[in-house]
């Protein structure tokens, strides 16, 4: 894989009831689902106990191709219509950091690329057209 694009949805809370729905209707496959409580604890971040059961990512197979999930957390703003961002993911941290730069450019980073315990390389920025990109690099156990 060198590069591909994936639909991500933010669900206000109802993400689990939205991939039963997406796996009717759509005939999908769960891939895997983790809540926000299965995520490893982070003592400086607290997870509000109303967090615990809502989903942190979700992926479904939909034929060839991904189809990304999760809830927004509490204080993120979610407007019907605007929950959608693009996943753009690679398997290599430095193509990843090249366009998330590339992306910076006369947009709003709205979380630095960073090493996350799901990835070698994440961040997600609004381009200066409005878009969300999550910036993705796949770690190697994937």
């Amino acid at each position: 894989m060198a590069m591909q694009l994936t639909p991500y949805l933010t669900m206000d809370g109802n993400a689990k009831e939205a991939i039963a729905f997406y796996k009717e209707a759509l005939e999908a496959e769960i891939i895997y689902m983790q809540t926000f409580g299965e995520m490893p604890e982070n003592p400086e971040f607290p997870l509000p106990p109303e967090m615990k059961d809502r989903v942190s990512y979700a992926s479904l197979k939909v034929g060839e191709s991904e189809f990304m999930f999760s809830d927004a957390f509490p204080g993120q703003k979610q407007q019907m219509g605007g929950m959608l961002s693009i996943c753009l993911t690679t398997d290599d941290a430095e193509k990843t950091e090249r366009i998330f730069n590339a992306l910076c450019k006369g947009g709003i980073i709205e979380m630095p690329l960073q090493k996350t315990f799901f990835s070698p390389a994440y961040g997600m920025v609004t381009d200066k057209f409005g878009v969300l990109f999550q910036v993705f690099t796949k770690a190697l156990q994937q």
